[in-house]
Formats: structure tokens, C-alpha cells, sequence
């Protein structure tokens, strides 16, 4: 039982810090398909706000929040 807690404990250290590359890495591709996009000025705008929410959301340590907002911003310019 104790090594059945022990290793559930790991896996959620081991995941938590994967979950928080992801954001850094979303921001980049939302960065870099911003300076191309051809986006109307009302969906620039949104996307700079989720962008932005992701970054603040990301580094108050609330990831999944974080890549929620991220993916809306990734789902507007059209990437993965």
C-alpha cells in the first residue's frame, strides 16, 4: 500500500512540471503565427488577450487554465 501512494506521488511531480512546459511552448507558436496571420482586428485582438491571459495564468502556476486560454488563442489563427 505504502508503494502503491509512493509511486502515485511520483507520477504527480513527473507530470506536473511537463504540464508547465507546454504553456512556454504554445506562447511561441501563438507569437510567431501572430506576425504573419491575417487575422480581422477583432480576432487579433482576442488573440492578444488570451495570449496575454495565458502568460499571467501561467505564471501564477495555474497551467491548465493556462493552456485553455492558449489553445482558444492557437484555434483562432488556425495551428496546432
Amino acid at each position: 500500500m505504502k508503494i502503491a501512494v509512493l509511486v502515485a506521488f511520483m507520477l504527480a511531480f513527473a507530470a506536473a512540471p511537463a504540464a508547465a512546459r507546454q504553456c512556454p511552448q504554445d506562447m511561441a507558436k501563438i507569437d510567431a503565427a501572430l506576425k504573419t496571420a491575417q487575422l480581422s482586428p477583432a480576432d487579433k485582438t482576442q488573440v492578444e488577450q488570451l495570449r496575454k491571459e495565458g502568460e499571467q495564468l501561467h505564471n501564477a502556476g495555474n497551467h491548465p487554465a493556462s493552456e485553455a486560454a492558449l489553445a482558444k488563442a492557437k484555434e483562432i489563427l488556425k495551428i496546432q
